[in-house]
């Protein structure tokens, strides 16, 4: 199975005690090239995540850089700043660190893989985001794990809705 041997080489979380890690799948009806350039761009995540109304970026493009970014009413934050990780243009790994904000996601990192993928016979993403972060006091690993996971897969649906919508029509970014 394609999905297990990329958690187990990409997606490798050291879970400290009270942390709770995840993994989440999604199946992209459109080219991989064209999914990453949305992924990888760091500064401007409101491109594909629907809870991001705004990103201020500092510095260039690369493992270091800073971003703070507004999040949307309706989630109990209002601001995250988060640092780039890791950024592997040959391997499509895309990984950030939320080191601040006004959220209860404490030491919060990521990592997003994309692979090429043939679906119904055409050029198809797998797309997988791994997460680990605290549990908050007063929260079960099972509600963060519900929370994050439920964000996440907000994003990842609505990066899958761009990447069509934009395969289809024939746009690139």
């Amino acid at each position: 199975m394609m999905e297990a041997q990329c958690i187990a080489r990409h997606h490798k979380h050291e879970v400290g005690r009270d942390q709770c890690s995840s993994a989440l799948i999604k199946h992209i009806k459109a080219p991989v090239d064209l999914v990453w350039s949305l992924v990888r761009r760091f500064d401007q995540p409101q491109k594909y995540k629907p809870f991001v109304s705004r990103c201020i970026m500092r510095g260039d493009l690369k493992v270091g850089s800073l971003r703070e970014v507004n999040v949307r009413s309706g989630l109990p934050a209002t601001t995250s700043t988060e640092r780039l990780e890791l950024l592997d243009d040959e391997e499509h790994i895309f990984g950030i660190r939320i080191v601040g904000g006004d959220h209860r996601l404490r030491n919060y990192s990521s990592i997003i893989t994309v692979h090429p993928e043939a679906i119904d016979g055409r050029p198809g993403t797998l797309v997988i985001e791994s997460f680990v972060v605290d549990i908050p006091d007063g929260n079960t690993e099972d509600e963060t794990v519900y929370f994050v996971e439920a964000l996440i897969n907000c994003n990842l649906k609505s990066l899958a809705d761009v990447c069509e919508r934009m395969a289809h029509s024939g746009s690139v970014n």
